[in-house]
């Protein structure tokens, strides 16, 4: 189990080493886990956090019946573009943290394009 978690920690740090979120271009950041799934608009320059989604939120928490799933990603991802398109936020920096681009990763990356976010 440490092994992994090295691996994973050492894949974290490879990733967000070469990303930045700026004002123009801030940071989305995205965590997996093991029940639901979160993304955060992260400002590293101000060190604030401009929107967040996740499939707690009240706006997603009566739609979904399981939350674990790639349609529950998707969703994340529309909500977390249109909160974003309401900041004002246009361009952002993709952050995967140590995870694949694959399954529930890319599905939520490519509903947040579909609804408008460019990276």
């Amino acid at each position: 189990m440490k092994d992994s978690k090295k691996r994973f920690d050492y894949r974290v740090k490879r990733v967000r080493n070469k990303i930045d979120g700026t004002t123009e271009r801030p940071r989305l950041a995205i965590h997996r886990g093991h029940k639901h799934i979160y993304a955060q608009i992260i400002d590293d320059a101000k060190g604030v956090t401009l929107a967040s989604a996740s499939t707690l939120a009240p706006e997603l928490k009566g739609k979904l019946k399981v939350t674990d799933t790639i349609a529950a990603a998707k969703a994340v991802g529309e909500l977390i573009a249109q909160k974003a398109s309401e900041k004002g936020v246009k361009k952002v920096v993709f952050d995967r943290r140590g995870y694949e681009y694959t399954g529930k990763v890319k599905v939520l990356a490519d509903a947040a394009r579909e609804k408008g976010l460019e990276f």
